[in-house]
């Protein structure tokens, strides 16, 4: 069955939690009992239930009245299985959203209709356009307060709309619901004989899941080689996670960005099988015909298909999240699939102030502000644009020992050139060459293992 990750978010007290307990149960989707054992706590503290408490599972949670993690809950309809993230909605727990955000390929951003667009309405709507979240649907929650106006709907429909629109982000869904009462979540009600658009069930079977996505092509970011030494097993497996597309026995193969290539001798993996082909989100490893020497971090792909993009410059979405303002060229660490390296920044083309969310003209990024920005690493890295590979095309930033921003790649720009990565620029007559050299490391190898084998146990 196919599968979606979806991400629910909205400002504090708009009913995330609520909305989620509620489809949960009314879809048959919890534990049995759990509901029974729920209601019956509420009744021995004297306190009322409400479906949050079904999800709201920290201790913290429940003595604070607010989601502080990412929390995944899994969810079924007759189309297909839902993870379901629910993301706090708190300013101080922006990096617990952002954690759960990035793993969506959908979101739901739920807005009060009383209250109407909050500020962290807005924050929450910049976080997934800069994020690439591009399926939304926006979901107007406890409609009962406003005694289910279609006024007050439209109103607000046409204030949210005009702001997304200034982000990027097209949110042509806009859905009015009682997540307590369960108005229009899995069926219309009589309440809002006015809306004549799909469910929340309905508009959630609408969105495109990766699986239904045409086939991508192959990319494996390399996590590590091992090399056995006992019983003259002179094995080297290739190790990673298969990132998209698949892979198959005598494949040829090749690593970015060093530009090395073999081809597939066999797919190894634990307490399996024998496989002749991998797919995407299978952790597995491989050997090659020819044995090479590379690097952890860098990209496998395919001879036959499109090469991921090598640079060691791109422009990205940022949103940072550090203590400390980003410095333009201070070094910080960057993590995009296995690779890290050290990057820099070198320019801010534009900054959204996270409390105003207006365009700021100096080259300055505080904590909670986005930015369009570009940066230099220090090595050259294999990368993808995050609407060809969200996987590939999206980065962490780490200042010291802690995760400072995030983001995604919008461009990779031409190479900022010094004589190293002249150097690492090889063409192919230098991809020859770079198989000769892992021959011969090869074959010297051999002879150190035969005249020193004790070294080698």
């Amino acid at each position: 069955m196919q599968r979606l990750n979806i991400v629910i978010t909205g400002h504090v007290d708009h009913g995330k939690s609520t909305l989620i307990g509620r489809l949960l149960a009314d879809t048959d989707s919890l534990p049995q009992g759990k509901l029974e054992s729920v209601k019956k706590m509420c009744e021995n503290n004297a306190r009322p239930f409400e479906y949050a408490f079904l999800l709201d599972a920290l201790a913290d949670e429940q003595k604070q009245g607010i989601t502080i993690d990412s929390a995944r809950v899994f969810f079924q309809s007759q189309k297909r299985e839902y993870i379901i993230i629910d993301a706090p909605g708190h300013i101080e727990f922006l990096k617990n959203m952002i954690s759960g955000a990035s793993r969506a390929e959908a979101a739901l951003l739920l807005i009060d209709a009383k209250e109407g667009v909050a500020e962290n309405s807005k924050r929450h709507g910049m976080l997934l356009s800069l994020l690439g979240i591009k399926q939304i649907a926006v979901v107007v929650n406890k409609m009962d307060l406003v005694d289910f106006s279609e006024i007050a709907f439209t109103k607000l429909k046409v204030e949210y709309t005009e702001y997304l629109e200034t982000l990027g982000v097209k949110a042509e869904i806009f859905i009015p619901i009682s997540a307590r009462g369960g108005v229009n979540l899995i069926e219309h009600a009589p309440q809002t004989p006015w809306y004549k658009g799909k469910t929340v069930l309905e508009v959630l079977d609408s969105f495109e899941s990766i699986e239904e996505k045409e086939a991508e092509h192959f990319r494996m970011p390399l996590q590590d080689v091992y090399k056995f030494t006992r019983d003259n097993d002179d094995r080297r497996i290739y190790a990673g996670t298969v990132s998209s597309g698949e892979l198959h026995v005598n494949d040829e193969v090749i690593f970015y960005p060093s530009l090395k290539r073999s081809r597939v001798a066999s797919i190894e993996s634990f307490n399996t099988e024998v496989k002749t082909s991998v797919k995407e989100s299978e952790a597995v490893g491989f050997t090659l015909q020819t044995q090479i020497y590379v690097k952890n971090g860098e990209v496998v792909a395919r001879a036959d298909q499109s090469a991921p993009k090598v640079s060691n410059r791109f422009e990205a979405n940022l949103f940072w999240l550090g203590a400390r303002p980003l410095e333009l060229n201070k070094p910080y660490k960057i993590k995009i699939g296995s690779a890290q390296s050290t990057i820099y920044l070198e320019e801010i083309k534009r900054v959204i102030d996270g409390d105003t969310l207006d365009s700021d003209d100096e080259p300055h990024v505080s904590r909670h502000e986005a930015a369009c920005v570009i940066f230099r690493v220090h090595d050259l890295l294999a990368m993808e644009l995050f609407c060809d590979n969200q996987k590939l095309g999206r980065f962490v930033i780490v200042d010291e020992f802690d995760i400072a921003g995030g983001g995604i790649i919008t461009e990779v720009l031409e190479q900022y050139t010094t004589r190293r990565t002249k150097a690492l620029h090889v063409s192919d007559v230098l991809v020859d060459k770079a198989s000769t050299s892992a021959e011969f490391e090869e074959e010297l190898f051999a002879l150190l293992r035969k005249h020193f084998p004790h070294q080698f146990n």
